[in-house]
């Protein structure tokens, strides 16, 4: 069967026309030695096939994992995916990842602590260079890897998920001393049970918190776009809105109501879980919110939150509320959000003495970086309180360059000076990625919908909206280098 990459117009197809109904069958991969949608805890990869099919999977020296396949929209470009593979093949010590968009494919390798590019064609040529892609990764002539270095895992165990068994299948490690038998291969459905082996889930959910005192530098659009993002990478979110003006709630389609009396959260959010020890738990005001998908869970602000601070500022408890209520769906969640007001009061300490990672969105302009010396004085005290109280400081991810201009001869000239004075200044880490301001992260905020006679918000992610955008494309980076600092990219 020959492959036309123009028949290849979403990821979708690329995965079908050309990963599956081309490729495999050419690579001598059968049905049996290759699985799609696959996950090892926080790892989720398109395809990963095996030279030989063993079941439980052994991670030793003979580890049969062989070649990891991922398919991108034929609009992206590859290089953006690369850190995201070089975490794949390092982390799960997997030697060949072949990447493509359909137009474009090509095979990397590990070397040491990174990936290597062994070959590269287009979509068009790939007919005449299938011989030297089998004759690299093809099931027949595939090499492995006899080195145990990279080969250690920090756990004795991963958890393999594979949709069409809906179970947990152990990964063991080989010891030939006290090694059992190979189990015939698995035909009959009853024989499943027998592999799952119950693991109690590491309580590994993490809490960013957003956060600048200077308003206006792109908070919201970041921690909304950033949950979406890490929900399509499969994790469980959940959005927590500390700021009274409520634009995280607007943001993620929660207002759903044209005037005040028929406000249905004003009885139900954030101040009301700050409010009471015992009552209105993160189950009970968390709601689905649409505005991605897969969706995410939001606990709503109110405009009422502002008339509470004083009272607030009276109970020492009161900052600890949060702290142990979010302490009781740690096993639900994957990562906690935390949008901040613009300011330095009680809310915004709520929020940075309960997060354990802290990112700062900045548009580099003169009175966002002087602003960076009282954030900086912010976390010292908020530190103090965090140590008396037995919580790790807080880890600050970096300053996030958002709302950054397009304009050329700025990202050329202007952006980098502004980038090196964050740390050389203030002495505070800069991330690698930029949010840009651009036209799709204003429209997808701006999208309607009629409800009756009613004309109601209904935004949406820019990920849901225009995935194959660049706008897209920073926040799925963002993600990747978030995930990465945090430890939950595998």
């Amino acid at each position: 069967m020959a492959f036309n990459p123009n028949n290849c117009r979403n990821e979708s197809e690329v995965e079908s026309k050309l990963i599956v109904s081309y490729l495999l069958p050419k690579l001598g991969y059968t049905p049996d030695t290759w699985h799609q949608e696959i996950a090892f805890g926080n790892i989720r990869l398109d395809f990963l096939s095996f030279a030989t099919q063993v079941i439980p999977i052994v991670l030793d020296v003979n580890s049969p994992m062989s070649l990891v396949m991922e398919a991108k929209h034929p609009k992206e470009n590859l290089d953006r995916h690369l850190r995201k593979l070089k975490r794949y093949l390092t982390s799960l010590s997997i030697r060949y990842g072949l990447i493509t968009n359909g137009k474009e494919i090509r095979i990397y390798a590990i070397v040491a602590d990174d990936i290597k590019l062994l070959f590269q064609c287009t979509g068009q040529d790939i007919e005449t260079k299938i011989d030297e892609i089998i004759a690299l990764i093809g099931r027949d002539s595939l090499n492995f890897v006899k080195d145990q270095d990279n080969l250690e895992l920090e756990d004795s165990k991963l958890n393999l998920v594979i949709p069409e068994l809906i179970s947990e299948i152990p990964v063991q490690q080989n010891n030939p001393a006290t090694a059992e038998p190979e189990p015939s291969q698995i035909s009959e459905p009853e024989q499943i049970p027998d592999l799952i082996v119950p693991q109690k889930r590491e309580n590994t959910m993490k809490i960013i918190a957003v956060y600048h005192n200077k308003g206006g530098v792109g908070k919201t659009t970041t921690v909304v776009n950033l949950a979406a993002a890490f929900s399509k990478q499969g994790k469980r979110v959940l959005v927590i809105d500390l700021d009274s003006q409520a634009n995280t709630t607007f943001a993620t389609g929660l207002v759903k109501f044209d005037d005040e009396e028929q406000d249905d959260l004003k009885d139900s959010n954030i101040l009301h879980v700050l409010q009471s020890e015992d009552g209105y738990s993160i189950g009970e005001v968390a709601r689905k919110s649409s505005f991605c998908h897969p969706e995410i869970d939001v606990i709503p602000s109110h405009i009422n939150l502002m008339h509470e601070e004083n009272e607030f500022n009276q109970l020492d408890y009161s900052r600890l509320i949060l702290i142990q209520k979010l302490a009781k769906v740690e096993d639900i969640y994957d990562i906690v959000l935390i949008d901040t007001p613009p300011s330095l009061n009680f809310f915004a300490r709520v929020a940075l003495i309960t997060a354990d990672y802290l990112i700062i969105p900045s548009d580099l302009k003169p009175f966002a970086n002087q602003g960076l010396i009282n954030v900086k004085d912010f976390i010292k005290t908020v530190n103090g309180f965090k140590k008396l109280i037995g919580k790790k400081p807080l880890e600050v991810l970096g300053v996030l360059p958002c709302k950054i201009s397009t304009n050329a001869k700025f990202v050329q000239y202007s952006l980098p000076k502004r980038r090196e004075a964050i740390p050389k200044r203030y002495g505070m880490e800069i991330m690698d990625s930029v949010i840009y301001e651009r036209d799709d992260l204003a429209k997808c905020a701006e999208q309607m919908q009629m409800v009756g006679n009613m004309e109601i918000a209904d935004p949406i992610s820019v990920l849901d909206f225009k995935p194959d955008s660049i706008a897209s494309q920073e926040f799925e980076m963002l993600a990747e280098e978030v995930l990465e600092k945090i430890g939950k990219n595998s």
